[in-house]
């Protein structure tokens, strides 16, 4: 009789379920969570065991491929997925979590999530490092802006260049609010300066990067699209469809359906990494309003804005900005949005590109 396996992870402890093929539980305990000691309580098992299951988390890119490593067959689990099944239990506690996965496991109804790379992993740290950095800052900054409106003081026309000597001379007759302020902008210039250190770093991993430079061809996408979607996608195979990666970042509409009197298309879906959801958003904008020269896409993105709206017309601009450049990955191809164009009006356009965007390291 084959055996199915529940994991669910927590961050010292991990519940484990084994159920039969008849769905009968043969084993339920908890260990410390340690490939190893998974290992171990699942010895009896071995043999037999089919699928092992765990919800995709914070540590399934160290777990799973250690699972794996020590001969589980392991499978990493969409989250949405698995919520949506445990939803019909009554109590939610660990021991009943990895008993609904060991289910899900055994009756085959699940989706598995892709675990990235480690090399990947490592990118999308930076570009999650660079984020929030730049959110702090901003935050810091619109803090200093709100204090000073109680003394009537407000920064409406000040660039981001002269903020700091702005605000140290609307402060500078009083010495308690100079001193706090001060001691504000000092932080916020150690924010800046620590942000422009990842940035230039996510510039040079760019510059010396084949694909996102072959990327760069695409008017509107810069360096941080252009490693937000290589890194979230990783392996281009895993999609069988260039569209497919659309919906997979939740560019699509979201469609409800029953009978023949209601089928109703909504909004998009808004699934999948939203970082890469905006950059898409913010070339797909760069693209329609800043792009002079002619473009295929972009002439197809202002006459949709015509019949539709200019926010709809980047949405779908987005979205077909992600399957180009997944189609592009896929077939080694480069992009030519002006088909007019001569091999060396594209060349030269694509190097003054890099040059305003990557600077010294075009």
């Amino acid at each position: 009789m084959e055996f199915f396996c529940g994991l669910d992870v927590g961050m010292d402890e991990t519940a484990i379920c084994v159920v039969d093929a008849t769905g009968k539980v043969m084993l339920e305990t908890a260990v410390v969570t340690d490939p190893d000691a998974i290992k171990v309580a699942l010895t009896p098992y071995l043999g037999r065991l089919r699928r092992l299951g765990h919800e995709a988390g914070s540590l399934s890119p160290w777990l799973h491929p250690e699972l794996l490593r020590l001969g589980l067959p392991a499978v990493c689990l969409e989250t949405l997925h698995v919520r949506a099944a445990l939803k019909a239990q009554r109590n939610k506690t660990d021991r009943a979590d990895a008993l609904g996965i060991a289910q899900i496991m055994r009756t085959g109804w699940f989706r598995r999530a892709h675990i990235k790379s480690e090399a990947c992993y490592r990118l999308r740290l930076l570009l999650t490092h660079r984020r929030n950095l730049k959110r702090k800052f901003v935050d810091l900054e619109n803090a200093i802006r709100h204090s000073l409106k109680v003394f009537g003081i407000r920064l409406n026309r000040v660039g981001r260049g002269g903020f700091a000597q702005a605000v140290r001379e609307a402060v500078a007759h009083d010495a308690l609010v100079s001193e706090l302020i001060d001691a504000m902008l000092n932080a916020r210039a150690a924010l800046w300066k620590e942000y422009c250190r990842l940035h230039d770093l996510v510039v040079r991993l760019v510059a010396g990067h084949e694909l996102c430079r072959r990327f760069m061809q695409i008017p509107g996408v810069g360096p941080i699209a252009e490693l937000s979607f290589m890194t979230a996608v990783d392996d281009p195979s895993r999609f069988r469809r260039s569209r497919d990666v659309a919906a997979h970042f939740g560019l699509t509409s979201r469609r409800w359906q029953s009978g023949s009197s209601i089928d109703v298309k909504g909004r998009i879906s808004k699934a999948g990494d939203g970082d890469v959801r905006r950059a898409l958003y913010e070339a797909a904008s760069a693209l329609l309003t800043r792009y002079k020269k002619k473009d295929k896409v972009k002439a197809w993105g202002l006459a949709l804005a015509k019949r539709s709206s200019h926010r709809k017309a980047t949405v779908a601009v987005a979205r077909k900005l992600a399957v180009i450049m997944h189609a592009m990955w896929t077939s080694g191809t480069f992009y030519c949005g002006d088909p007019d164009a001569s091999a060396a009006e594209m060349h030269a356009e694509t190097t003054a590109k890099q040059r305003i965007l990557l600077g010294p390291y075009a």
